[in-house]
């Protein structure tokens, strides 16, 4: 019988999984290629039971989707931010890896280089 429990508890497992990326979903940007949108998913989904909006609203969700694409936009367009704000979607990111990511020069970089 415990073959049969670890079998329903595996299956409650992944339709938890199948609905939370159901929900995420729905905030995929058109223009987002399916690495960008792996990745910013991955970073949604890590953090949405911290980012849930409360009953009476509060838009904490929106400040997830927020912190979301300043993450990616830096990663993928190579965007600057507030040093706090970079540290914190930094840290917030920790552990997700993103492969071939471009590479970009800044223009304090490339006015060392002139």
């Amino acid at each position: 019988m415990v073959g049969g429990e670890a079998a329903a508890a595996v299956e409650e497992l992944i339709s938890g999984v199948r609905r939370a990326t159901d929900f995420a979903e729905q905030f995929r940007s058109y223009s987002e290629s399916e690495k960008q949108w792996k990745a910013r998913m991955e970073f949604i989904l890590r953090h949405l039971p911290d980012y849930r909006d409360p009953p009476d609203g509060g838009g904490r969700l929106d400040q997830l989707l927020s912190l979301s694409m300043v993450w990616a936009n830096h990663l993928f367009l190579g965007c600057s931010y507030n040093k706090d704000l970079l540290d914190k979607v930094m840290e917030m990111a920790d552990g997700i890896e993103v492969e071939d990511l471009p590479q970009f020069t800044t223009r304090g970089e490339f006015m060392k280089k002139k």
